[in-house]
């Protein structure tokens, strides 16, 4: 009986110790991103294997933020600080307020320094091709950091393309879409020409873009000197995240008798309400235009 009592705290034992090592490493992923372009991807990607923040408010653009960031941060501090990956577009936005946000924190509290996963060589996000490019990368990250996880992530990262597939115009929607004629803001200029197919007439920026030969002043001046080239405009194209620029040149296209309507794009997943991905996102944008 002592015998048969002893072999099975053995076995017992044995369970415990066998049971221990996946306990311990069974726990999410923590990824602290920078904003919801690079949060959406790692969050579907690494489904329940994976936690995720974004630093960002997706509502503006991160310039605008220099007051709303350190907050986030300081309200995500437990998890920032145990964090297992950082993960940053890394464009000129990230470099100059997100990352250095994060690494400050990191360092005024004493809690490392920080190694940022980085994209790298893709012109933007906000289409089809160059979301599933950004995701490929991310998946690359999460394999790297979570070997043991390659086949999920890699499964997780087919179904994520996919969603973009279902948003792309159909062969009417391209039709008409291509013969709409725009004025569009320089950060969707890529999605409105090279996606959708727009006829973009004319781009319009801020004013630290191209030496400020593109601000909305500039535009106008444009309309008022050449009217003809503006015929048939049937949009002006904003970005949500850069604020209101281009009310001028709506109005100065319809005292030209031109009828365009004014819309908004956004940039970013979780900005506005159905726009919790990517996908959400360009199919949201797809359908303004499409109205």
């Amino acid at each position: 009986m002592l015998n048969n009592r002893l072999c099975s705290m053995i076995t017992l034992m044995l369970a415990i110790l066998l049971i221990v090592p996946a306990v311990s490493g069974s726990g999410a992923l923590k990824v602290v991103c920078t904003t919801s372009v690079i949060m959406d991807p790692v969050t579907y990607i690494g489904g329940d294997r994976v936690e995720a923040i974004s630093i960002a408010d997706p509502t503006l653009c991160p310039h605008l933020q220099s007051d709303i960031i350190p907050n986030r941060i300081q309200l995500n501090m437990d998890f920032i600080k145990g964090a297992d990956m950082f993960a940053a577009y890394n464009d000129s936005n990230d470099r100059q307020y997100n990352m250095p946000a994060v690494n400050d924190f990191m360092k005024a509290n004493n809690y490392g320094t920080v190694s940022w996963k980085t994209v790298s060589k893709l012109p933007g996000w906000n289409t089809p091709t160059n979301s599933k490019l950004l995701a490929g990368q991310v998946e690359g990250w999460l394999a790297e950091k979570d070997p043991t996880n390659k086949t999920y992530y890699e499964e997780r990262l087919n179904n994520y393309t996919k969603t973009f597939d279902a948003v792309e115009p159909t062969a009417d929607e391209r039709k008409k879409l291509n013969e709409t004629k725009v004025v569009v803001m320089v950060w969707q200029q890529d999605p409105v020409k090279n996606w959708l197919g727009m006829d973009v007439v004319n781009i319009f920026a801020p004013e630290f873009y191209m030496n400020g030969t593109k601000t909305p002043a500039k535009v106008v001046d444009d309309i008022n000197a050449n009217p003809d080239k503006y015929k048939g405009v049937a949009y002006v194209i904003e970005n949500m995240q850069s604020g209101e620029l281009a009310k001028g040149i709506e109005e100065a296209l319809k005292d030209k008798s031109i009828n365009a309507t004014r819309i908004i794009f956004t940039n970013f997943p979780g900005s506005l309400k159905g726009t919790d991905t990517m996908a959400d996102v360009l199919d949201y944008n797809k359908h303004l235009v499409l109205s």
